[in-house]
């Protein structure tokens, strides 16, 4: 049986105009997405067994999206032809092969366009490849439950049925007990629409900008590379029409970037901030946000005129890798250093570690650096896994042969094609790690209402609500231990207390809202049914 793994690019002109033909018929309600059940009538034209056709669109949908765009149709029907004619030959140039026969296709197709061009809706023949109706992602709870759920209608992705959940379930719990405030912006439909995103940190001259350059193979719109400080800004580095630089205040105000929330930061931060937009295959993929780099020193933090790790955080939260850039002749991790590793707090899996410019020492050398930035890295993470580490020289120059015998250069090679590898999977596991990041925040925002609601039920009725307020201020760790005693909570969902008491103290408790059984039981069943529902309903359709 042929084995096809990876995503087939080449299609020639007259071939994709055939397979657009097909799509938009496919695409009976034009959205631009053929989802599993469009393509289960439609493949089975191709002839191809139930195991290649549950290959093929596990190909196709890489990403595991639910559904094909027209790009992911392409592959589909190029892996189906491959299956079905040369099952035990490899093939690499598919522009040479003919579209797959699908049977019966021709009259469908004579069918479906002359319904267009009458203007009548064909119901005879065509309704064999229309898509059957979305199944309710809640249909087996609907009819027990059906006073608290809002029917979510037909969606036809994982995203848009997290949006949905998010819109109808999980964000008037955040609105009512302010979570936006607490921990996390409120998320707007372009956050879950925005391709994944890698952050590069570390202090200034550690190759952030150029390992970009090293791996867009040219230089982007804004780029500066030099030993002193010159990244002074945030740049986030993402596909365009066409080279150009737009300023952060036009950026944060665009509706279908991700970036509102910025704002927040203030005018100070979006002049220190600029979106880089280029045509490149990768950058269609991934967008990559450069750093400035993290200087030493206490009076460095001052002369900021925002709030440098606050940022952080906020992109740290919306990225899908964050990679660490030490240079081996920088192995300290300053006190700005230490409270912008700190602020990463709960996005540990995120987190790879890259040793850069390894060339510079020679292999006796390299294993001592490597010891003591482990060492570094263990007094700051403060977790007792091992935190991945990729060693290189991640630029466009030759390896420093004089440094490293044949066995370094071997290790920089292998090292350099684990870390591509790494980036190269982001986009396929984009759809999950969005699902994740969904559950973390229902959980954190319900044991956020839960805390909410517990201070209000400890202000007294009438008097002495300001000492009561400054007593469960004081003695907020007992709160959250009564908390999660009677909600059987585990310890480490719960956020720092520290932060928590912070931005408590510009509020009046008195004010909060009392705890709401329906939307902590709406977050419940969006969690134990709903989730599981869409998961369900867009895994691979032949499996």
């Amino acid at each position: 049986m042929v084995t096809v793994s990876a995503p087939i690019a080449s299609c020639s002109k007259a071939h994709r105009k055939i397979y657009q033909q097909w799509f938009n018929f496919v695409d009976s309600d034009g959205d631009g997405r053929v989802t599993g059940d469009d393509a289960t009538v439609f493949f089975a034209k191709s002839n191809v067994e139930k195991p290649q056709l549950k290959q093929v669109w596990a190909i196709a949908d890489s990403k595991r999206q639910g559904f094909l765009g027209f790009n992911e149709f392409i592959t589909a029907m190029q892996a189906s032809l491959i299956y079905s004619f040369f099952c035990n030959l490899q093939i690499y140039d598919v522009e040479l092969l003919e579209p797959p026969v699908m049977e019966g296709l021709d009259l469908l197709l004579a069918k479906h366009n002359g319904s267009r061009n009458i203007g009548v809706a064909e119901t005879n023949g065509v309704l064999a490849v229309q898509p059957a109706p979305a199944k309710s992602l809640f249909s087996s709870m609907l009819s027990k439950k059906s006073s608290c759920h809002t029917s979510l209608g037909k969606v036809t992705s994982i995203v848009d049925g997290l949006k949905r959940l998010y819109n109808e379930k999980l964000k008037p719990l955040e609105v009512a007990y302010r979570y936006n405030d607490f921990a996390s912006p409120l998320l707007t439909n372009t956050d879950f629409d925005a391709k994944p995103m890698v952050m590069l940190l570390g202090q200034y001259s550690t190759g952030k900008t150029t390992f970009i350059k090293h791996l867009l193979k040219s230089n982007y719109p804004g780029a500066h590379i030099g030993p002193e400080p010159t990244t002074d800004r945030f740049i986030v580095v993402m596909g365009g029409p066409d080279e150009r630089s737009v300023p952060g205040n036009t950026i944060a105000v665009q509706a279908d970037m991700p970036f509102n929330t910025l704002t927040t930061f203030g005018g100070a931060f979006l002049s220190k901030f600029e979106c880089s937009q280029m045509p490149h295959p990768l950058l269609e993929h991934i967008t990559f946000v450069d750093t400035p780099g993290v200087l030493s020193g206490e009076k460095q933090r001052t002369q900021r005129s925002y709030d440098f790790t606050g940022v952080i955080k906020w992109f740290a939260e919306k990225c899908d890798l964050i990679l660490l850039l030490f240079d081996p002749h920088k192995l300290d991790i300053s006190d700005e250093f230490k409270r912008v590793i700190s602020s990463l707090h709960g996005q540990e899996d995120k987190i790879r570690v890259v040793l850069n410019k390894a060339d510079q020492v020679d292999t006796q050398q390299l294993m001592r650096v490597y010891g003591a930035l482990m060492w570094s890295l263990g007094k700051v993470l403060n977790t007792p896994e091992v935190t991945r580490v990729y060693v290189g020289s991640f630029n466009d120059k030759p390896v420093n042969k004089e440094s490293l015998d044949s066995m370094g250069k071997e290790l920089f090679e292998k090292e350099q094609d684990d870390l591509l590898v790494d980036l190269m999977d982001i986009p396929k596991k984009a759809c999950d790690r969005q699902i994740n990041e969904f559950v973390k925040r229902a959980r954190a925002a319900k044991i956020h209402a839960y805390i909410i609601s517990q201070l209000k039920k400890e202000m007294p009725a009438m008097m002495g609500k300001s000492k009561a307020q400054q007593k469960l201020m004081k003695n907020l760790e007992d709160v959250f231990a009564k908390v999660q005693r009677e909600f059987h909570l585990p310890a480490g969902d719960f956020p720092d207390v520290e932060h928590f008491r912070q931005v408590l103290g510009a509020y009046n408790i008195d004010k909060f809202e009392k705890l709401k059984p329906k939307m902590i039981q709406a977050v419940d069943e969006m969690l134990g049914y709903d989730i599981p529902d869409l998961l369900k309903n867009f895994k691979n359709p032949y499996e």
